[in-house]
């Protein structure tokens, strides 16, 4: 089994010591997003767990955890946004710098198969148009090289729920455009990241004509190569049908990240995320009490 540690929240940032006291217990509890009265018990022993995807914005609160997580046994491998938009944008983002230097930080303890970056969602709009892209990816680029193998692209999905957000931003710089950016900017993306050795690949996305082969953020090969596992190659049947992603346990929950990124698909209320964070108990075998489990 490989669990995925999450699509529904930041955890690394926001509830790294939520995980490290269920991983110590053994097992947590998680309730089904579309019935959460239907709680399942998700086992964390070793034995149980193929592999640990940890998905973030900031790996710096769990940074502290790495070892205890090796010397029980946890395989673990990192997916890492790395972006750096405008405050407008992704409100609670850390600085450039202090992000690049985490990112080597963690694959300084990891090593580069283990970590992988995330330019996720490339949005486009006047304050980040074409050029800012160009200059923002290849600078970033230029950083990690040697510190990943491969970055992970996906562009802004404009959900319906998102409307109330994107409204805020029009007629201003970051009025978010058409979520397709120019077949010239692909290209370029992927001439920098091969410059600087990183294999560029999409994330649920249909890129090929430019030269962005599909990918799969949970990679069973990723994680076969980084620990010599057999892993199934099937694709995950609860995701969308363009994910290439193998099958995991996501064992976070919606509602939950403070983050405040104006595309977040997996909170519906940020005063409510904040709210349920700061009710949450470090102790407790759900990260959030039942009654806030539903799916945003």
């Amino acid at each position: 089994m490989i669990l995925s540690a999450s699509r529904r929240t930041d955890l690394p940032a926001f509830y790294p010591t939520w995980w490290m006291n269920r991983v110590r217990a053994g097992f947590c509890e998680v309730p089904n997003p579309f019935r959460p009265s239907q709680v399942s018990r998700v086992s964390l022993a070793p034995q149980d767990v193929d592999a640990v995807v940890f998905w973030t914005r900031n790996p710096l609160p769990i940074l502290a955890h790495l070892d205890e997580m090796e010397d029980r046994g946890l395989r673990t491998v990192f997916l890492v946004t790395l972006v750096g938009h405008p405050r407008e944008l992704d409100p609670h983002c850390l600085s450039l710098e202090r992000a690049v230097r985490a990112f080597g930080r963690l694959s300084e303890r990891l090593g580069p198969e283990r970590v992988t970056w995330r330019y996720d969602p490339l949005i486009m709009s006047q304050a980040t148009d074409a050029e800012w892209h160009r200059r923002r990816f290849g600078e970033l680029a230029r950083r990690l090289s040697g510190l990943t193998r491969c970055c992970k692209l996906s562009l802004v999905d404009l959900y319906p729920r998102l409307a109330p957000r994107l409204r805020t931003l029009e007629g201003t710089p970051h009025q978010i455009e058409a979520p397709l950016p120019d077949a010239g900017l692909l290209r370029d993306l992927v001439e920098m990241a091969e410059q600087n050795s990183i294999r560029l690949e999409s994330c649920a996305e249909d890129l090929d004509a430019f030269g962005i082969p599909a990918g799969s953020c949970i990679d069973a090969d990723q994680i076969g190569r980084a620990f010599g596992l057999e892993l199934s190659r099937l694709q995950d049947p609860g995701q969308r049908q363009a994910c290439r992603c193998a099958p995991s346990r996501d064992i976070g929950m919606y509602d939950s990240c403070p983050a405040g990124c104006v595309c977040c698909y997996a909170v519906r209320d940020f005063k409510r995320a904040r709210l349920n964070r700061r009710r949450h108990d470090p102790l407790a075998a759900t990260m959030l009490p039942l009654q806030q489990a539903g799916r945003p």
